[in-house]
């Protein structure tokens, strides 16, 4: 039994709205979701919700939910949480945050919960945060140790 429900179908109701929004306003609503994930890093707000980013771009959630579905091929949730689990991948790889706990990491990432940030690790790499991270360290290790061989030849 898979220990985050990763392994669980989820049923998808089909969204007859979505074929009423034109494709003009669907790319105009996903340039705006790209500029608040990508430059303005909206995901790391825990409160970033579809409802709370339609008020910031001035449109109603359902065209939010759309313009996710028809342009990343995903649902919102998924959406932001695999910018969070990104960015959370970016710290457990940096050696400056070694001592940091899991629970600071996902406070950081923009996980409500060190629970919510666990599940949506898992179920995107099919390990715990743990588990990456001491990957991640061994192979930094490897590498100091190679290049300091070389150094002294």
């Amino acid at each position: 039994m898979a220990k985050y429900k990763s392994d669980q179908p989820r049923t998808v109701k089909p969204a007859t709205y979505r074929m009423l929004i034109s494709s003009d306003v669907i790319d105009g609503i996903y340039e705006k979701i790209l500029h608040k994930m990508i430059v303005e890093k909206r995901y790391l707000q825990p409160n970033c919700t579809a409802t709370a980013l339609a008020k910031e771009i001035d449109t109603n959630p359902r065209y939010i939910s759309a313009a996710v579905s028809l342009r990343f091929g995903m649902n919102f949730s998924q959406l932001i949480n695999g910018y969070r689990v990104r960015e959370a991948l970016y710290m457990l790889a940096d050696r400056q945050n070694a001592d940091m706990q899991m629970a600071e990491v996902a406070a950081r990432a923009g996980f409500a919960s060190r629970q919510s940030f666990y599940s949506a690790f898992y179920r995107a790499y099919a390990k715990t945060p743990k588990q990456y991270q001491a990957e991640v360290r061994a192979k930094q290790a490897g590498k100091h140790k190679k290049n300091k061989h070389n150094d002294e030849h």
